[in-house]
């Protein structure tokens, strides 16, 4: 699994920070910043889950 983070899109809601602190964080701007690009698929519900929350769509998840 790899995370991805279109900044672009973000709006600093925070959701996926809150709810995966462990592969998500905020930048000094307050938008996204993916901290741990592939995390273990144990992982894959909490960051399913935080795509989910994501109100602007900024988050996605591949398969390598």
């Amino acid at each position: 699994m790899r995370v991805h983070a279109d900044r672009g899109r973000c709006m600093a809601a925070g959701h996926c920070a809150v709810t995966v602190p462990g592969v998500f964080d905020h930048g000094e701007d307050g938008l996204v910043v993916v901290t741990d690009e592939k995390p273990g698929d144990d992982f894959l519900a909490e960051v399913q889950l935080a795509v989910d929350l994501c109100p602007s769509r900024a988050l996605s998840i591949s398969q390598d």
